[in-house]
């Protein structure tokens, strides 16, 4: 099994940035071959969307919505998956999940969230 720990939400201002961070945790094995890591957001009452995802050989994609302003990055000596969130805005708000997967478009594990509220 793999357990993903989210950190590093919490309250920002229009226009600033903040970090978040998830740990894979559990087999090593299990963590060395998912294919993915990514950042989903939800919002109460609509449906959970995809913000970011880093693949195996490094490839990433962004939705339209946070291009340009968000970055998603890995350290695999850590088995953790970064997002940098800059220029953030007030519909930025959410609770962000971390997920994992073994191919494409593919959720095999999720964090348990982490919310981020961006003031405007």
């Amino acid at each position: 099994q793999v357990q993903l720990v989210e950190s590093g939400g919490g309250l920002v201002q229009a226009g600033g940035s903040l970090r978040l961070s998830c740990a894979a945790s559990g087999s090593i094995f299990l963590i060395k071959a998912l294919e993915a890591m990514g950042w989903y957001r939800q919002v109460s009452g609509q449906q959970r969307e995809l913000v970011a995802a880093i693949h195996r050989d490094g490839n990433t994609n962004y939705s339209d919505s946070v291009k340009g302003r968000f970055t998603i990055s890995r350290d695999n000596a850590k088995n953790t998956v970064y997002l940098q969130m800059n220029s953030l805005k007030p519909e930025d708000t959410a609770v962000y999940y971390c997920e994992a997967g073994y191919g494409p478009r593919r959720t095999d594990y999720w964090g348990q969230g982490t919310q981020v509220t961006v003031s405007s």
